[in-house]
């Protein structure tokens, strides 16, 4: 086993005032709805082949979906496989702070956010020649799926900056390579 990248605590005051600056919308019953929603809509990306889909049927462009739905299985290989191996993190203690409504526990290093890096991943994919109509209501919920991980405490706030630029460079180098293999 090959020895893994410690996440220095530098990021620890970043992340508790963010947590601490939080903490009242985690007492808010309409927010608690909308971010464990949306939390657990994005597990496997299932919300983003959705849209995918809806998209694609709005378009009649059927490979729009093909081209996200790949771009996003490759997201998850690459983050959710080598780029978490690399890298030891604790996710955020909730044995102080219960949950309103369940939520799936992941096992894996809570750096970074495979959410938060799906979320830019496929909002770059959904909104590629979409009207603004569609383009603002898909990146509001990509900011809604990434910071839902930090409100139902599953990342902390450093995982989710991280996981958002580490979708925005695969998005970046997905692009060209989709569209060699897709269209």
């Amino acid at each position: 086993m090959t020895a893994k990248i410690r996440v220095p605590n530098t990021f620890q005051p970043i992340d508790d005032a963010i947590d601490a600056a939080w903490e009242p919308l985690r007492h808010n019953p309409i927010a608690n709805r909308i971010f464990y929603t949306a939390s657990e809509s994005a597990n496997f990306s299932i919300v983003w082949h959705a849209l995918g889909v809806a998209r694609a049927i709005s378009t009649r462009d059927p490979m729009l979906a093909v081209r996200t739905s790949a771009a996003l299985g490759l997201d998850s290989a690459i983050v959710n496989g080598p780029l978490k191996s690399l890298f030891e993190r604790e996710r955020p203690d909730v044995a102080t702070h219960s949950r309103p409504l369940s939520l799936r526990q992941p096992r894996t290093s809570s750096f970074p956010s495979g959410h938060a890096s799906a979320a830019v991943v496929a909002a770059g994919y959904l909104n590629d020649g979409a009207p603004a109509a569609w383009r603002w209501p898909v990146r509001a919920l990509a900011t809604i799926v990434a910071t839902s991980r930090i409100h139902v405490k599953i990342h902390h706030a450093t995982d989710v900056a991280a996981g958002a630029a580490a979708g925005w460079i695969l998005l970046q180098a997905l692009r060209p390579c989709v569209r060699r293999v897709l269209g």
